[in-house]
């Protein structure tokens, strides 16, 4: 037997003093009630039992004996696929156009979320990842050196962050997914859904998560780790309840998550969302009590051994340890932490207003729809969007901030809010003009990816802004904007000018002249954001598959009214110019003849432009080399794709200065909390 004395919970000041104690508690010179817990006597042949043999001399017996017991519930853990280019190949769920077949779901890791977590990403797999594979195969010789474990893929199973500071959450896998390296899985043969959520129930349990920890030095959740784990042997009757508690867990914490607006299982933001938040909690501490005593049950953990392991709490943390990012992939908040209260509300209001949402839910007009099961398939839409054979006739691609305006933002909002029966904030339209762009963009960001749906362009002052929904938009909607809202309202308001200044020739008083300069500062800065919009219409041409910032790019100059944002785009802007992104769309519509040759040179850039098959060919070993000949010379091509006015539009938007006018601060508008009518 060897002895161990551990100061580790004393503070730095006291730990000689603990330690002296400790030894004479040891030798019978003192009393042993408080110095025992840091003494422990241990078989050091004993700690090869647990994998990597850990110096784990506080581990009790009991807690070692579970490493030496045979299991009987086998499971699988694999790590996912790397994709070498996520900027290229992921995109956040909401981005694409939601019946594109392009995209399957990509479980990534994400923020700590034990037994149910959305998965927010996409990853780019038309053909089966051909276009993926075929960029893995020119960097590493063969697509297997990043795309691992393809045969695992679209299974349900359970999936974790790998990295995380703040504790394992192991969560459902739905079917139909695709899992990453920073994601991992793990499967069991039959994928029977029973037995997967009494697998996560084990996974999610404290004496699971204890004997993961003994077995690691730095907080990475490998595969190997998790993998060698041991899993107490389960009963038909113990997989049963298991099952059903988990289920019902997975049920609850679902629910709180139907207030997110950037969540698959969305429905209503909280104001008119009707669940019980503090029950809800308290259930879920119940259901992890029974599936924590349960679980100790089955390892054959007693209440003495049980005393000595100590549990993280449910939340994750410890002691008011500070929840961190689970991982170094996933920097942003969530949704539902930017959005609370009345800006989640108004943030719903708007997405009402362009026909996202379906207001006829918070009026019982339409049933809210069935809760799916835990493995289902993830949806195309949230419950809370219109369903895809039943969107409005009259869903908008703009919305304009312009009182009066039959397409006003601030006008269709109200009148959601009072149909709905909910009070709108104070000063909206202030707060929309000011605020809610700043606020969406944090909102819809994640993974290191930003991607807004709703598009504020604007004066730099903001007393003018045009909205552009994604979904809706098309090539043509920036000629509508130049046409239809921007050139009618400056000819509005250059009429009011020219009143203003026959009133106020002669005796105008300081309050008049200020009201003039005021109008001519608005006619001045219509003036500027047409010709703006007239400069890149020409060559805008949005293809979502391209994300979003990607076609957000070239409109940089129409948004002053966020410096932050436009910085970010006229960076992204000039990466573009300078072929950074040449397997976009907007690449090869605006620079054909550079994009064409590299496809001779590239073949996923070929694949990602339709060229693979002009430019490479495959030979009877399987083999891609590139054509001799091309079915089509360079020339050709490029002829077919370059358009004359988008070429002049861009000569014209690359040569032009930027615009003049300074964004005003934006000031935060007092708005009172929202309360039901």
């Amino acid at each position: 037997m060897t002895l161990f004395i551990s100061v580790l919970d004393a503070s730095a000041d006291d730990k000689a003093a603990a330690l002296h104690r400790a030894v004479l508690a040891y030798a019978g010179r003192s009393e042993r009630d408080g110095a025992q817990l840091a003494l422990f006597e241990r078989r050091v042949e004993s700690f090869s039992s647990v994998p990597g043999t850990p110096f784990c001399y506080w581990v009790t017996d009991a807690v070692l004996e579970c490493f030496c017991r045979p299991t009987r519930m086998a499971f699988l853990a694999k790590l996912g696929l790397k994709t070498d280019d996520d900027f290229r190949f992921i995109r956040l769920w909401f981005e694409p156009p939601t019946h594109t077949v392009s995209y399957r779901p990509l479980a990534k890791g994400g923020s700590f979320s034990p037994v149910y977590g959305d998965v927010h990403l996409l990853l780019q797999w038309n053909d089966d990842g051909w276009e993926l594979k075929s960029l893995s195969t020119e960097r590493w010789g063969n697509p297997g050196k990043r795309i691992f474990n393809e045969a695992f893929y679209f299974r349900p199973g359970l999936t974790w962050s790998r990295r995380s500071q703040v504790g394992l959450s192991i969560r459902t896998l739905p079917k139909g997914c695709i899992f990453g390296d920073k994601g991992p899985a793990a499967f069991i043969e039959g994928d029977a859904f029973d037995d997967l959520l009494s697998l996560l129930a084990i996974a999610t349990s404290s004496p699971f998560r204890y004997l993961v920890a003994l077995q690691m030095a730095f907080g990475s959740y490998e595969v190997g780790v998790i993998q060698r784990t041991p899993v107490p042997q389960l009963t038909s009757t113990d997989i049963g309840t298991l099952a059903k508690l988990t289920r019902r867990d997975w049920s609850l914490r679902r629910a709180l998550d139907t207030s997110n607006e950037t969540s698959h299982a969305f429905l209503l933001p909280a104001l008119v969302n009707w669940i019980d938040r503090n029950a809800i909690e308290e259930e879920l501490g119940a259901i992890r009590n029974q599936i924590d005593d349960l679980a100790f049950k089955l390892y054959g953990i007693d209440a003495k051994n049980f005393a000595a392991i100590k549990v993280p709490t449910p939340s994750g943390r410890e002691n008011g340890d500070v929840e961190e990012s689970d991982n170094d992939d996933d920097d942003s908040c969530s949704g539902e932490e930017v959005a609370l209260g009345s800006d989640q509300f108004s943030s719903w209001l708007v997405g009402v207003s362009f026909g996202r949402f379906d207001a006829r839910l918070a009026v019982r007009e339409r049933p809210i729809p069935p809760e799916p099961e835990p493995f289902d398939p993830l949806p195309a839409r949230s419950p809370g969007m219109y369903p895809e054979d039943n969107e409005p006739t009259d869903r908008l691609d703009i919305l304009v901030d312009d009182e009066g305006h039959a397409d006003d933002l601030a006008a269709r909002t109200l009148a959601v809010a009072e149909r709905v029966k909910v009070d709108a904030p104070e000063n909206l339209r202030g707060w929309l003009a000011k605020e809610f762009f700043s606020m969406h963009i944090r909102m819809y960001s994640k993974s290191r990816r930003k991607a807004p749906i709703y598009w504020q362009l604007a004066t730099p002052s903001a007393s003018y802004s045009v909205w552009l929904y994604i979904h809706a938009f098309s090539k043509d909607t920036l000629f509508r904007v130049q046409n239809d809202y921007v050139a009618p309202k400056l000819a509005h308001e250059e009429r009011r000018l020219e009143s203003l200044t026959g009133e106020l020739r002669d005796g105008a008083t300081a309050a008049q002249r200020k009201q003039l300069a005021a109008q001519k500062a608005l006619v001045e800065e219509l003036r500027a954001f047409l010709d703006e919009v007239k400069r890149v219409a020409p060559l805008w041409n949005p293809h979502l598959d391209d994300g979003v910032i990607l076609n957000f790019a070239p409109l940089w100059r129409l948004v002053p009214q966020n410096k932050s944002w436009q910085k970010e785009l006229k960076t992204t802007w000039d990466a573009l110019c300078e072929g950074k992104y040449d397997w976009a769309r907007l690449a090869m519509h605006l620079w054909p003849e550079r994009v064409v040759p590299k496809c001779a040179k590239d073949r996923s850039l070929a694949i990602a432009h339709g060229l693979e098959d002009v430019f490479w060919v495959e030979g009877t070993d399987g083999k891609w080399t590139a054509r001799k000949t091309p079915t089509e010379t360079v020339v050709e091509l490029v002829k077919q794709r370059t358009s004359t006015a988008a070429k002049s539009a861009l000569k014209s938007l690359l040569e032009a200065p930027t615009a003049s006018g300074t964004a005003a601060k934006p000031k935060k508008a007092p708005r009172k909390g929202n309360a039901h009518a």
